[in-house]
């Protein structure tokens, strides 16, 4: 092998490691993202519809919680209490030591109405009373009637630690903040 040779194998060697190492540390970054600060998540129902649609991408922020607490409003992915290993999108409601209930139509929270309930779209059955237990949150879709939630679920509560993270915007199909 020539000197020439040698010389362009060393450098293609080196450019190759270069690039090797490279990937490497963008995915350990990935990774390291994906796991501590922010999640993709895909909307797989219609329980949403009218704010997230059915096959939308999301990010939730899962350090959105760390200084702050979850507000009524928020939208965010949680471990279903049902089904411990499902995930859900969902919009927080009731609070902790809230009373939710739904009378004709309408969402109640401690006798008042709400609202700014987050959807044109109302109630087709009453619900509640339903009073929420300290560190413990009640759930709604925005799509009131198709949504399986908090009104439904045998353990109606979703606990502060099931909270993944709050859902920050769309990113596909559409690019859009949530509200």
């Amino acid at each position: 092998m020539s000197i020439n040779n040698k010389t362009i194998l060393k450098k293609v060697m080196h450019e190759l490691w270069d690039t090797a190492r490279l990937l490497a540390i963008s995915l350990l970054i990935a990774t390291l993202l994906k796991n501590t600060v922010v999640a993709s998540a895909y909307v797989p129902s219609g329980s949403m519809e009218g704010t997230v649609a059915t096959g939308s991408r999301i990010f939730i922020n899962k350090l959105a919680y760390t200084v702050a607490e979850p507000q009524r409003g928020d939208i965010v992915s949680f471990y279903c209490p049902d089904e411990a290993d499902t995930l859900y999108l969902k919009r927080i409601i009731g609070l902790p030591g809230d009373t939710v209930e739904g009378i004709n139509g309408y969402v109640y929270i401690n006798g008042e109405i709400l609202l700014n309930d987050y959807t044109d779209i109302r109630l087709n059955r009453d619900f509640g009373p339903f009073v929420v237990p300290e560190d413990s949150y009640f759930m709604l879709g925005d799509n009131r009637t198709n949504s399986w939630d908090s009104r439904y679920w045998d353990n109606p509560y979703v606990s502060r630690d099931a909270i993944i993270g709050k859902a920050t915007f769309e990113f596909y199909p559409q690019v859009k903040v949530l509200e």
